[in-house]
């Protein structure tokens, strides 16, 4: 039963007990998390191949993903509005010229493009290629270790997460939104409850998420989670500039764990050096939250 547990948690927690002051290991770190996400997310594409009644399952990742990133933002951003309403985030600053969205989501569609090409591999059927799922857990088991050290490193102290206040009430609020679109979820696709509140704790993070669901739950589950949390974060990129005007909580809340890396730039342009520190809280909470949840959840 705590298998599945201690497979992510172990390694997550030997990485986070390691510092590192050299600079060129931190960046080889950061090379390394990149190259082993392509690697893992070809060996989900693999094992996507090898469904049986691959038709009828390629259908139900379709519908699986559409319906749960559509309750997943609803809930999500009628709880941040909501909250925007309540407690008001005064700024004054005035938005910067932005980053070109349209080559940072070619990017993200990268990932994309090595799942398929995976699953176009695994259609010819050799024999060796249905060791893919092993080969996943191992290379899934050393990825964690670099999460691990990555957030060790990151800069951030427990003090510093329990001082920057809107961070961390815009994180409770994704959470807790998240986590009743899960349920919604589960009821809508006749799922487990367990398993629409594991896909809804991937909070963006589309390259974590999506492998660690598919150890748990098989490739159809990982496969609509991965797509699921891959279209929060270009629907993130596409909306922040617009949102940031009319409700900077929305904004930030609906970038996820990404408001910590990927998303940041954007944030930085369109809200000003003042929301930094609150999208890298709000990121590193969800990023600590996405596997541990997710193991729970799968436990």
């Amino acid at each position: 039963m705590f298998s599945g547990l201690l497979i992510i948690l172990v390694p997550l927690i030997v990485g986070y007990l390691i510092p590192l002051q050299q600079t060129s290991l931190l960046k080889l770190i950061n090379r390394l998390l990149s190259w082993i996400v392509y690697v893992i997310l070809f060996f989900m594409g693999i094992s996507l191949a090898f469904l049986d009644n691959l038709a009828s399952n390629l259908l139900a990742i379709f519908h699986y993903s559409a319906v749960s990133v559509a309750v997943i933002l609803l809930c999500n951003a009628a709880a941040l509005l909501w909250l925007e309403r309540s407690l008001p985030w005064h700024h004054a600053h005035r938005q910067e010229k932005l980053p070109s969205r349209i080559a940072m989501a070619l990017e993200s569609l990268k990932l994309c493009f090595v799942v398929v090409a995976g699953f176009l591999l695994g259609l010819t059927g050799w024999a060796f290629l249905q060791h893919a799922t092993e080969a996943s857990e191992y290379t899934l088991i050393f990825l964690l270790l670099l999460v691990g050290i990555q957030l060790r490193n990151s800069g951030m102290t427990l003090k510093q997460i329990v001082l920057n206040r809107r961070g961390m009430i815009i994180a409770v609020v994704v959470v807790l939104s998240s986590m009743a679109a899960g349920v919604i979820n589960a009821f809508i696709l006749d799922l487990p409850i367990k398993t629409g509140l594991a896909m809804a704790s991937g909070f963006g993070w589309y390259s974590l998420s999506g492998i660690l669901m598919t150890e748990s739950y098989g490739p159809v589950i990982g496969s609509a989670t991965f797509f699921n949390d891959l279209i929060r974060e270009l629907l993130a990129i596409m909306l922040i500039p617009g949102l940031v005007a009319k409700s900077r909580s929305t904004a930030l809340g609906l970038c996820g764990a990404t408001s910590m890396d990927f998303t940041l730039p954007v944030l930085q342009r369109s809200g000003g050096l003042e929301i930094v520190p609150a999208a890298i809280v709000h990121g590193f909470i969800l990023s600590l939250l996405t596997p541990l949840l997710m193991a729970l959840f799968a436990s």
